[in-house]
């Protein structure tokens, strides 16, 4: 298949830090390829996936995040770019609705965030001619009206995650600062259990900037270490010396990616049993799930697990294989009844052709509203 991804334009692809959406993206992209298909990828410019990219379009505007405008100016220019694909798997939330306008190829989107009223409306507009793909059962059930085709685990490439010793004597938090992902209840917990904690956290935005300043930084003591944003392989190392990850998420995490980088390391996580973390963690045996106010009587057990079982868990149901697969039998089908439609399939343009072609879309407007 000639498959096309639309992704938003505020961070490359791959991304250098934190991006989880851009994570799953690349992984996608490199996955098709290497399963035999092409790949035509809508992406910030400077992007440095090893896959055609739609030309004309702009640099990662990291400073523009959520702006709708800048979304809106980036996804246009994508679907003027991406003739010739026989699908396009759109992973941004305004895109599918310019699509509408007249997308000759099938497309699909995926619901990466949470589903709240505003966003479920978007989604029901565009279920009629857009396949939808949750990523995981418990974010698809909170607006059961919305009509989901697909649920689909996100996957990482596992095998080239190394596996570390659990034996570096502290537990660790990975995520951004902010109270939803539960980096104050880690230090609380951590100290609890009298087990040193190392914190990894994005702090680029204002609001996480604030909290870590008027929340987090007056609370760090001898049991923290914190870190700021690490690389992969530093995060890697992180998570794979430590007793345990600590994940002690306040909010319905649509997908915990993090969770399944710390069990491709084989460490065990331990948290909160909120979100798609039920659907990550199998308790009692890759980790413990539980109440706050218990998990620091988890530390201890986890570090006791099994870290081969934690892997082995990662390989077999979070593999770069396994959802490339998924997505690849999910186009398959959406193909073949558009084809059976009528759609006809004689728009391929080269690619390399279409690197030269001209890509003209209206320049954007002051950016002044944001994303709800």
């Amino acid at each position: 298949m000639r498959i096309g991804l639309v992704v938003a334009p505020w961070i490359p692809i791959p991304p250098v830090g934190y991006g989880g959406i851009e994570r799953v993206v690349d992984s996608l992209a490199r996955g098709f390829i290497a399963a035999g298909h092409e790949v035509l990828l809508a992406a910030a410019s400077d992007s440095m996936c090893p896959v055609p990219l739609v030309p004309g379009m702009r640099p990662a505007e990291p400073a523009e995040l959520g702006f709708t405008l800048s979304e809106l100016s980036h996804v246009i220019r994508a679907y003027e770019g991406l003739g010739g694909v026989d699908i396009i798997h759109d992973h941004t939330l305004a895109g599918p609705l310019v699509a509408r306008r007249g997308s000759p190829a099938p497309v699909v989107t995926t619901i990466h965030g949470p589903l709240i009223p505003a966003s479920a409306d978007l989604y029901r507009a565009m279920a009629a001619d857009t396949a939808i793909i949750g990523i995981s059962r418990d974010q698809t059930s909170h607006v059961p009206d919305v009509p989901v085709t697909r649920v689909i685990h996100h996957g990482m490439d596992v095998a080239a995650v190394p596996i570390g010793s659990g034996k570096g004597g502290y537990v660790c938090f990975v995520g951004r600062m902010c109270p939803d992902k539960g980096v104050l209840e880690a230090i609380h917990i951590a100290r609890r259990a009298g087990i040193p904690l190392r914190i990894a956290a994005k702090m680029r935005e204002a609001d996480e900037i604030e909290y870590f300043r008027s929340v987090i930084e007056p609370l760090l003591g001898s049991n923290e270490a914190f870190l700021g944003e690490l690389g992969d392989a530093d995060k890697y190392r992180l998570m794979g010396e430590a007793m345990a990850f600590l994940n002690p998420i306040q909010w319905s995490e649509p997908f915990g990616l993090v969770m399944i980088e710390s069990l491709s390391t084989g460490t065990p996580v331990v948290g909160t049993p909120i979100g798609s973390a039920p659907e990550i963690v199998d308790h009692g045996r890759t980790g413990y799930l539980g109440p706050t106010d218990q998990l620091h009587t988890f530390l201890p057990l986890a570090a006791a697990l099994d870290r081969a079982q934690c892997r082995d868990r990662a390989a077999k149901l979070f593999s770069t294989e396994r959802m490339v697969g998924n997505h690849l039998d999910l186009y398959a089908k959406l193909v073949e009844k558009s084809q059976a439609a009528g759609v006809p399939d004689d728009s391929y343009v080269d690619q390399n052709q279409l690197r030269g072609a001209v890509i003209r879309a209206p320049e954007p407007g002051p950016i002044s509203v944001r994303r709800p």
